[in-house]
């Protein structure tokens, strides 16, 4: 256990320099956590406040139990736009509450993504966030449902300045043997409004015995 929060502390203090979530994406979670590699494919579509337009992009996690250890790039163009921006980093996410005998799950995430620039009024750009996850795994045969909900700040530095956001995730994991979907819905609060991010993708996990 010790090992593991010293990780996540690891993480936090290597955000500045690396930095935030994906963008164009929503902030992904799984309160639950597990054990294996699961490969994820993921898509975003951003609403009109932040420029439309897709966001694809892949992640791999290793599940050690109670911590998860994420690592991703995402492409996103927004509408009418000319050339796409590329976000690469990372995240960690440790459960505190839940387990195989325990439907209720809680976790703390926290994560650092580095986002390029594609013109001068969308510089590169920092994001860090922190969030606490609450999901409820639903008694479905033959399935695994997972939905939950997962608020936090999202910091962001471009350009010499920065600014912290409040918001939330609002999703679902589900897993039939190997393969799985999920979903999610991603509201921040911004200066004079708010942002939204739609966000989809399927995952297939290997499990193999990495318990902490």
């Amino acid at each position: 256990m010790k090992r593991a929060f010293l990780v996540v502390a690891m993480i936090v203090c290597a955000a500045g320099p690396v930095a935030a979530q994906w963008l164009g994406m929503p902030v992904w979670n799984s309160p639950k956590g597990g054990t294996g590699i699961t490969i994820n494919g993921d898509w975003g579509r951003p609403d009109s406040s932040f420029g439309k337009g897709n966001a694809f992009g892949g992640r791999a996690s290793l599940g050690l139990g109670t911590l998860t250890l994420t690592a991703g790039v995402a492409s996103y163009k927004p509408e009418n736009a000319t050339s796409s921006i590329t976000s690469y980093g990372g995240n960690a996410a440790m459960r505190v509450i839940g387990g195989s005998l325990i439907p209720v799950s809680i976790n703390l995430q926290v994560g650092a993504a580095r986002s390029d620039s594609s013109s001068p009024t969308r510089p590169a750009t920092t994001s860090v966030i922190g969030a606490v996850g609450l999901a409820i795994s639903l008694p479905t045969p033959g399935l695994s449902i997972e939905p939950y909900v997962s608020p936090g700040f999202r910091y962001r530095h471009a350009s010499g300045t920065g600014k912290t956001n409040f918001g939330y995730t609002i999703g679902a994991n589900v897993s039939f043997g190997m393969f799985g979907i999920h979903a999610a819905y991603d509201y921040e609060h911004v200066s004079g409004g708010h942002i939204g991010v739609l966000g989809l993708g399927a995952n297939v996990a290997i499990k193999v015995p990495l318990g902490m």
